[in-house]
């Protein structure tokens, strides 16, 4: 007979956890259709900040929705881990929150378990020492199960997800859970397309709901982004790439141009300029058939790990024409 692993305590509220994923989210709808806690993305690695954090952040707040915030993980040891620890702080740094600040550590590639237990202890010690705000480890329910160890249980409560079950299932390592997610195939007025939806506890909250301390870290940047221009009648390569001081090299790149004599009006082009010049940042990709994401790395000057890791990609090796690619170029 199966065996389910029960809430510590009553369910408290209603809540959804949302990135850049959900788009221009309507805050006001989505607390009228009964939502009163949202976990929001605000960092992944080290240096990237999701592009809709501040307006996710200002969204929930002015509508009333309970606030907490997650960092994507993406160390390899635990030196990088207290680093991505103090970048997460340090974004969140001035802003409200209300619930635990939540761990999201999915990507392993060959670390052993005592080595992302090492990390996942480090990230979260750190975290809490920084923010003075208690920490909450999120993760699936078969991990929970056979990848944590009974220390880190013992020391931070449980954020589970397992879609399709009216219940998690049962582990020894935690006595029950303050956050469940239990689809990552929601729908919320006020959000486009599918959303992660969560039960929680009132233990899922901080045992201080303010502020903060201190003033939050610069949004970092490359000192370039991509911006997408349309081609004028009468351009060419060498006019765009004086006009936007790039080179004709790095826009036959950026734009997979088989020939550089060959541009038309009205066609969409990539340019890379200073992070400062005026144009509204281009951050995704539309994968096209025989591409690869090596090749798209390659091309837009990132690595296979971070669009991975941004993207969330459990095997790098697939991706499929049509899927729109994140490219961390605006972080």
């Amino acid at each position: 007979m199966a065996r389910y692993l029960e809430s510590l305590g009553d369910i408290a509220y209603e809540g959804l956890d949302v990135s850049v994923y959900q788009g221009i989210i309507d805050f006001a709808r989505v607390r009228a259709a009964g939502r009163t806690a949202v976990y929001i993305r605000a960092s992944l690695g080290e240096d990237y900040v999701d592009p809709r954090f501040e307006q996710n952040y200002a969204g929930a707040r002015e509508n009333g929705l309970l606030v907490g915030f997650y960092h994507y993980i993406t160390a390899r040891d635990t030196a990088a881990a207290a680093r991505e620890a103090r970048f997460f702080v340090g974004q969140i740094r001035g802003k409200h929150v209300d619930m635990r600040l939540a761990m999201d550590f999915e990507q392993f590639g060959n670390l052993s378990n005592a080595q992302i237990n090492d990390i996942a202890r480090t990230f979260l010690d750190t975290i809490t020492v920084e923010s003075g705000k208690e920490a909450v480890i999120y993760t699936g329910a078969s991990r929970a199960r056979t990848l944590w160890s009974a220390e880190l249980a013992n020391d931070y409560p449980l954020w589970v997800a397992e879609y399709g079950a009216a219940l998690p299932e049962y582990n020894d390592k935690w006595a029950g859970w303050v956050g469940f997610q239990y689809t990552d195939r929601g729908r919320v007025d006020g959000i486009s397309g599918n959303v992660d939806l969560d039960r929680f506890t009132k233990g899922i909250l901080v045992s201080d709901a303010s502020e903060i301390p201190g003033t939050p870290s610069p949004k970092p940047s490359t000192g370039t982004k991509l911006i997408c221009v349309t081609v004028r009648r009468g351009d060419t390569l060498s006019s765009l790439a004086r006009e936007y001081g790039t080179t004709v090299q790095s826009l036959v790149q950026l734009n997979d141009l088989a020939d550089p004599n060959r541009i038309r009006a009205g066609e969409s082009l990539y340019v890379r300029v200073a992070s400062d010049r005026e144009g509204n940042c281009c951050d995704t990709y539309e994968v096209q058939r025989g591409d690869t994401l090596t090749a798209i790395a390659r091309r837009f000057g990132t690595t296979v790990s971070r669009l991975a890791g941004i993207n969330h990609l459990s095997n790098p090796d697939v991706i499929h024409p049509g899927q729109t690619l994140i490219l961390g170029q605006c972080g």
